[in-house]
């Protein structure tokens, strides 16, 4: 049996040698090593040797194993190795070359003017907040002292969900400033805030009305705040993301909510005369705002004798539609690569 073993190793390292690509090298393998292999017929005679013999024979029959593989594996390798240097000579393939360029998502507009706000407003002072888009009745509406008949609450204007045992009616919020009250009960007074978010509405849709659309609430609770505060933090604002004083103006605006209330607008970019955007006036509402009603404060734990402050709400979609000149607010989220890939990485 040695004899044959040693015949077999020497015979098929020669075989592997000879082997000139993967698949003859495979045929080789499992003619040498495979169930029914030369090796196996080998180890099957094991049985016949004497006691004496058996050993010897087991010991030998292992090394002709691991020659045969070893010499299997470096002759794999040796075949890539070619295959690879064929390759890259014979099909054109200059390795120095730069690869193909993977595509590379960019920023949503409306993230966009969110980030760029959320920097500016933290070089301010305020401090960027978040709340959940399913809100309670009372964040939503009790606590900013909407009263219970206010239209709003109505199923028309608001998407109501199943009631918990827990929070009582659920809603998708209508607004981003439940987060005031939220995050005066968990900071307290002074506070400045910005929540930048997502809200909901039962809304017609037409080129500046989406039932889903993106809301920042500015919140700023010290003593002795007013309007005059206000003004200045809401035209540092738009200087900062348009890089430039826009034409706006301030008229009164009834929110249950603040107190006095007022209504920012700024000039159409779109028109002189009108537009669908600014349905005919060359006006766009940008920002609603006005002193933080002082049953709000109550609401949230802060006493309205000692402390004072302004809110502010401001529409992103709408800031995206006036900074990048878009004129339809249903293409924000539309998921059209067409109009996506319009902006920069």
């Amino acid at each position: 049996m040695r004899n044959r073993l040693e015949a077999l190793c020497r015979d098929g390292i020669a075989a592997v040698a000879e082997a000139q690509n993967a698949d003859a090298l495979q045929e080789v393998e499992v003619h040498l090593l495979g169930r029914n292999g030369a090796l196996t017929a080998q180890l099957k005679g094991l049985g016949k040797l004497s006691a004496e013999e058996r050993p010897a024979a087991g010991k030998l029959a292992n090394e002709v194993k691991q020659a045969l593989q070893k010499a299997l594996e470096d002759r794999r390798a040796a075949i890539d190795k070619a295959e690879l240097e064929e390759d890259l000579a014979g099909n054109g393939i200059d390795p120095t070359l730069p690869g193909s360029p993977m595509p590379v998502g960019g920023v949503h507009p409306v993230m966009a003017v969110a980030r760029e706000l959320e920097d500016l407003f933290s070089s301010m002072g305020y401090v960027v907040w978040d709340g959940p888009e399913i809100e309670t009745e009372a964040h939503n509406f009790d606590d900013l002292n909407i009263p219970g008949d206010h239209p709003a609450r109505e199923s028309h204007d608001t998407i109501w969900m199943e009631d918990t045992p827990e929070d009582g009616r659920l809603c998708l919020r209508t607004h981003t400033s439940p987060v005031q009250v939220r995050a005066l009960q968990k900071f307290g007074a002074p506070l400045r805030v910005v929540a930048p978010g997502r809200v909901f509405r039962q809304e017609a849709q037409d080129a500046t009305h989406e039932h889903t659309f993106h809301q920042m609430e500015g919140l700023v609770v010290d003593k002795g705040i007013g309007v005059p505060h206000m003004l200045h933090a809401m035209n540092s604002m738009l200087e900062g993301i348009f890089g430039r004083k826009l034409e706006t103006r301030l008229r009164p605006g009834f929110f249950p909510f603040v107190e006095p209330g007022f209504e920012l607008d700024a000039r159409c970019p779109f028109c002189k005369s009108g537009c669908k955007v600014c349905k005919g006036s060359t006006w766009i509402e940008l920002m609603p705002g006005g002193l933080v009603h002082p049953n709000v404060l109550r609401a949230a734990g802060v006493d309205p004798e000692v402390y004072s402050g302004f809110a502010f709400g401001l529409g992103l979609s709408r800031m995206a539609m006036l900074r990048y000149g878009i004129h339809d607010i249903r293409w924000m989220m539309s998921g059209d690569l067409r109009f996506l890939e319009q902006f920069p990485a």
